[in-house]
């Protein structure tokens, strides 16, 4: 073992932050830079589901509460890629490959936005799921993503206060209203549980991102923690949450569910979903419409610095 190699065994071991310019195996630099890049791409993609909404939300209120998250979720992509670029990534190449196809971004934003309702169901389900995955990686062992993550995890659980207040509102409603918000948890439920990937025998990189402390807990400890969290918040909020098998499992201290369609996870992910044509061209388009914007910049800084033209 070289230096470096036990450096890195021990800065794991002991429970401690590996930083950029630390040794690190080949695997961990590439698994980190996929991790990431996949995050950010889905805060950036995530925001057009309910960027669809600004401008039919019902209030002036309720257009400033999704004005300011859509701004959230940009901002957490950009805290990303600044993340993913200490380890050598080029937040360019990651947008090429993102709308190329060749890296992927959360299944759960290739699912259309029906209603309003779906608003407070992403804010409560969604970023809810969220929260489960994402507070475990405040503690990631590579330092620029745990610290990027405590501030992303305040603003999501922000979020999903955001979106479980407006459901509450329109429970308090019409009947009309209340049967928007049932519809709108049925079609989310599940998607939401495919959220933490696929179970733990099935997952592929799972056990040696758990090794490297990358991730804490496995996709299924996520999941259960996710459903334990949920099923109180809807039955204070009044709705039923889409699965015949959900109950309480006094000996297991947890509740029993259904299982999700793992194939559909499949074909959403590989780019079958509902909306994954319509989500990768219309971030095709903004990064083409904003080409004028990077080079006018570039130049720019270019200028300041004193480089020819």
């Amino acid at each position: 073992m070289t230096d470096g190699e036990q450096v890195f065994a021990d800065t794991i071991a002991k429970d401690q932050r590996v930083e950029p310019r630390d040794w690190m195996p080949d695997g961990y630099r590439k698994t980190m830079i996929r991790q990431i890049a996949q995050h950010a791409h889905s805060e950036i993609i995530g925001m057009q589901p309910e960027g669809e909404w600004i401008t039919r939300a019902p209030s002036l209120r309720r257009k400033a509460i999704l004005l300011a998250k859509v701004q959230d979720e940009a901002g957490h992509g950009l805290y990303l890629y600044s993340a993913a670029e200490t380890l050598g990534a080029d937040r360019g190449d990651l947008t090429r490959r993102l709308i190329e196809g060749r890296q992927k971004y959360s299944s759960i934003f290739n699912y259309p936005t029906l209603s309003f309702a779906d608003v407070g169901v992403i804010g409560w389900l969604v970023d809810g799921a969220a929260i489960c995955n994402q507070v475990p990686l405040c503690r990631s062992s590579f330092g620029p993503y745990g610290r990027a993550m405590i501030r992303i995890c305040k603003e999501e659980s922000f979020h999903q206060r955001q979106g479980y207040e407006l459901l509450m509102t329109m429970m308090g409603g019409t009947p009309a209203q209340r049967e928007m918000v049932q519809d709108a948890v049925n079609r989310w439920w599940w998607p939401s549980l495919m959220m933490f990937g696929p179970p733990d025998d099935q997952s592929p990189n799972s056990a040696q991102s758990m090794a490297w402390k990358i991730k804490r807990h496995s996709n299924d400890e996520l999941r259960q923690r996710f459903v334990d969290m949920s099923v109180p918040q809807a039955e204070a909020l009044g709705v039923t949450l889409p699965d015949p098998e959900l109950a309480w499992n006094t000996e297991r201290g947890h509740y029993d569910y259904g299982t999700p369609d793992w194939d559909e996870l499949k074909r959403v992910i590989s780019g079958d979903g509902p909306c994954n044509a319509q989500r990768i061209a219309h971030r095709r388009r903004a990064d083409e419409d904003g080409a004028w914007v990077r080079e006018a910049a570039a130049a720019h800084a270019a200028k300041r610095a004193g480089v020819p033209a």
